[in-house]
């Protein structure tokens, strides 16, 4: 997976060689892009084309999200449902001594300092619990995933959490792997499923069918909880 900046978005985008003269650039409904290109043609050509076309993908993109399934905007007061490792939980907004939030009584309780508690800052309270126990759940995961691949010589990469607009993960396909930390909201088997999609892009760069070999070989049952994450998380 290759990625160029265009302004303040990354185009994330698969490439595919071919023995055709001219560049194709493909979106599907999902918003993934594939871009089949020359055999001869550089990495940087590429890329360069890509940002010329950038507009146009980042409109055929637009045009599909309006065909996905939303989750209903979230409002950040008490009585709403929100989702931990895909259990759901009822927010309690509280007045306390600190700006605080954690798991109580089968309730995600946040509580706030200020009298009067803004949607704005409830979810700014939320985010960063939700960042923290993310962070160290990742990490968690991604051992327990990696010591799968121990028949690879391969090592182990960084793992970066960060938000990303279209995205739940990414892969430099070199020594890096880049979360969403809004998977934490998902089934753990989801986040397994996530983190080893992305090491195996270590191992074959693109979804060929060695890639998609080699990822069933390490998760069997991948597909299923892939179309758990997308429904969990649409």
């Amino acid at each position: 997976m290759l990625q160029v900046n265009y302004g303040t978005q990354d185009i994330f985008f698969e490439l595919k060689r071919s023995s055709r003269k001219t560049l194709a650039i493909e979106v599907y409904p999902d918003g993934s892009i594939v871009v089949i290109a020359p055999n001869d043609s550089s990495i940087v050509e590429i890329k360069e084309k890509i940002i010329r076309r950038a507009q146009w993908i980042l409109k055929q993109q637009q045009y599909f999200e309006q065909f996905l399934p939303r989750t209903p905007q979230r409002e950040y007061v008490s009585g709403e449902t929100h989702f931990y490792l895909g259990r759901g939980y009822m927010l309690k907004v509280i007045e306390g001594n600190s700006n605080e939030a954690k798991l109580k009584g089968g309730r995600l309780l946040v509580m706030c300092k200020e009298k009067q508690k803004s949607p704005e800052k409830v979810k700014k309270i939320l985010s960063n619990w939700y960042y923290l126990h993310a962070e160290k759940k990742f990490n968690s995961i991604s051992d327990t995933c990696f010591n799968n691949f121990k028949d690879y010589n391969i090592k182990k990469p960084i793992l970066e959490i960060k938000r990303m607009a279209k995205r739940w993960g990414s892969c430099n396909t070199i020594d890096k792997i880049v979360i969403n930390p809004e998977i934490i909201k998902a089934p753990t088997k989801c986040i397994e499923y996530l983190i080893t999609h992305e090491i195996c892009h270590l191992i074959e760069k693109n979804h060929t069918k060695k890639f998609y070999s080699l990822l069933s070989e390490k998760m069997p049952d991948w597909q299923k909880w892939k179309d758990r994450l997308e429904q969990k998380m649409s």
